[in-house]
C-alpha cells in the first residue's frame, strides 16, 4: 500500500490500525492512539508470532518523523503484511497540520 501524508490520514473513513513503533516513553508523552510496539521490539515479536494485528486490516505504522516508521513497514511487509501504510512525516507532520 502506498504511504499517507498527513490529509491522507486525518481523512481516513476505512477501519484501520495504527501501530505506533516509538518508545514507551515517547508514546506516553503524546500519542494519537493505537497499539504502541516500539521498533526495536517488532521483528522478535514477529519471530515469536506474538506479534497481535489483523493481517487483513489496513495497518497505519506510525513514528515522531516517519523514519521508524518507514524501517517498521518494511518488516511487516517482510513478514507478510499486504495492507501497510507509513505515515509520512510522522506525529510531528499530524500536529503542524492540526
Amino acid at each position: 500500500m502506498k504511504d499517507l501524508s498527513a490529509q491522507e490520514f486525518k481523512s481516513l473513513t476505512t477501519d484501520f490500525i495504527i501501530l505506533d513503533v516509538r518508545e514507551k516513553l515517547e508514546y506516553y508523552t503524546f500519542n494519537i492512539g493505537g497499539l504502541n510496539i516500539p521498533l526495536g521490539k517488532l521483528p522478535q515479536l514477529i519471530v515469536d508470532e506474538d506479534l497481535e494485528l489483523d493481517a487483513e486490516k489496513h495497518i497505519v505504522v506510525v513514528c515522531q518523523r516517519g523514519l521508524r516508521s518507514k524501517t517498521a513497514k518494511v518488516i511487516l511487509q517482510n513478514a507478510g503484511y499486504k495492507n501497510v501504510s507509513n505515515l509520512l512525516g510522522g506525529i510531528n507532520m499530524l500536529q503542524r497540520i492540526a
